[in-house]
């Protein structure tokens, strides 16, 4: 019996094998009879890694190396990283087929060991899948932080920490040290800049300056953890083109990571500890920042509709703010000012229209920003040459879709070369040299919001960054009071090296060292601290 039994069960499963088999060759013979265009593909794939050596190999940057396949397969190719394909986009006609007429496809960010390790397990937004966590969130930051009337409302706090950066550098030129040459002072440009960002995002969203919450070394180990940060989330791991070799940890990647999380977590954790302890007299004395907006919002407190714990949620979404808005602002400020000091004729031109519109008698002011149309010429080139993120971030198609007749599946990835694009010479002549008179005349009318698609170093599309504004904002203020401020040298007038490193942003991969000597009194920033000052009192 149990031997007549066994030989039915044999006999159902081969059967079932057959019929299995038999649907598969006729799904196969369906499919080859209606091929779906495929974008090409470069030669050199090889079993399990895919395309991943043609850039490993490379000496080039990763937006280099896939500008060069770009040349060699066209505008649009697709590669294999380990197990996940990719969507090479390297033109503005094609960027815009996939992040306007398709931005409903390309809308998902892949799951990376930085978004769970770094990203809170994807509780960051700006890492954070489609759908309504993220949309509840994105909604939260733009209306409470980075809308324009909340920015005018907040527009002292950069002002204040420009203000207070100048001035420091004024009076450290009255005062004798080894830093001083004859000609003046000599500063390191990287540091300076970062701090003036660091400071402003951090007092929008803690209200306290960086700078008000650490001093001396904890100050650099806080800014450094946000720099590994930044290095790390852009940073290729194996385990995320080869999942199943995670257990290797290839470069020591995931325990870097974890250990920059935990940190940023500490600190992030000891600035709500510290709001919770004062929110109800802070609100009292309306003293109102980020955190205790997110504070106040019901349903953050009750875990909608994520499921995340409240303080994940609330620590996830400022560190979203700070690593948003820091390096990438950084990186393009210290851009302009190498280009510019390369560029000894463009900087004369951005002087003569200060002493035109401004004059020497007073400093610049926020509302001289929309006047001073040269300066913002310089930043919208800056953006072009280099922009802070080079490759766009990383979407994940959630469906099938067709880009220009090439047939893309569910779960491909999108990667943008945002470089390629900003240097096509079919839409910028001269592409390569440093030209912001272009955006005064031939291109007059080409923004950086998202619109324009030759020009995109924001991104484009649902996931766009939400804090252009502020950015545009202090970055054009912040250049403006330096170049107002001082007549700015290199070290023995040479050109400045514009090598770039390797990283999620395009910073330049040496210090910036310059020599200040003022062009104002110090006059002028003690009347104007005090007027910032007390700005900050009334409001903080």
């Amino acid at each position: 019996m149990e031997h007549h039994l066994l030989a039915k069960t044999c006999t159902f499963a081969t059967l079932f094998a057959l019929l299995v088999s038999l649907c598969c060759v006729i799904w196969s013979r369906i499919r080859s009879s209606n091929p779906k265009r495929q974008p090409p593909e470069p030669t050199g794939s090889w079993p399990l890694i895919g395309h991943l050596r043609l850039l490993l190999a490379s000496s080039s940057l990763p937006h280099i190396a896939l500008a060069n396949l770009a040349d060699k397969y066209g505008p649009i190719f697709q590669l294999k990283f380990g197990m996940h394909p990719v969507l090479v986009v390297s033109n503005w006609k094609l960027a815009k087929e996939c992040l306007a007429k398709n931005d409903k496809v390309f809308v998902n960010r892949p799951r990376t060991l930085a978004v769970e390790q770094l990203g809170y397990n994807s509780a960051m937004f700006g890492f954070s899948p489609y759908g309504p966590y993220w949309r509840e969130l994105r909604k939260i930051v733009i209306v409470n932080l980075l809308s324009n009337h909340k920015l005018e409302q907040l527009k002292h706090v950069r002002i204040f920490e420009v203000r207070v950066a100048v001035k420091a550098l004024h009076d450290k030129l009255r005062q004798t040290s080894k830093d001083v040459t004859s000609d003046g002072i000599l500063v390191e440009l990287k540091q300076w800049i970062g701090n003036i960002n660091f400071n402003a995002i951090v007092r929008l969203i803690a209200g306290k300056s960086l700078w008000e919450f650490y001093k001396g070394e904890e100050y650099n180990l806080c800014q450094i953890a946000i720099r590994a940060f930044t290095e790390l989330s852009g940073a290729f791991t194996v385990s995320d083109a080869l999942p199943f070799l995670r257990w290797l940890d290839v470069g020591g990647y995931e325990k870097n990571m974890k250990r920059i999380a935990k940190q940023l977590d500490s600190i992030l954790q000891g600035w709500l500890e510290e709001h919770k302890r004062f929110h109800s007299s802070e609100k009292e004395n309306g003293q109102h920042d980020f955190i205790d907006t997110m504070l106040d919002i019901p349903h953050i407190a009750q875990q909608k509709p994520s499921g995340f714990e409240s303080n994940t949620v609330i620590k996830a979404t400022c560190l979203s703010m700070i690593f948003g808005g820091t390096d990438t602002t950084t990186s393009t400020l210290i851009w302009a000012v190498s280009l510019l000091l390369n560029n000894r004729h463009v900087l004369k031109k951005a002087l003569d229209e200060f002493d035109t519109i401004v004059g020497k008698e007073r400093l610049v002011n926020d509302s001289d920003m929309e006047n001073l149309v040269y300066l913002q010429a310089i930043i919208k080139e800056t953006m072009r040459l280099y922009p802070a993120a080079p490759l766009s971030g990383p979407r994940e198609a959630i469906s099938d879709c067709n880009i220009s007749g090439y047939h893309v599946r569910a779960g491909t990835r999108l990667c943008i070369n945002i470089h390629k694009i900003h240097r096509d010479p079919h839409v910028w002549s001269d592409p390569c040299e440093f030209r912001p008179e272009r955006f005064l005349t031939t291109h007059k009318h080409v923004d950086v919001r998202g619109q324009n698609f030759e020009l995109i170093p924001f991104g484009s599309g649902k996931r766009i960054c939400p804090g252009i504004s502020f950015s545009l904002q202090i970055m054009m203020f912040t250049l403006a009071n330096l170049l107002q401020a001082f007549e700015i040298m290199t070290l023995s007038n040479k050109q400045v090296d514009l090598t770039e490193r390797f990283g999620l942003t395009s910073m330049k991969d040496t210090p910036l060292e310059v020599i200040l000597t003022p062009r104002l009194p110090d006059e002028l920033y003690s009347n104007e601290y005090s007027i910032c000052d007390e700005a900050m009192k009334n409001h903080f």
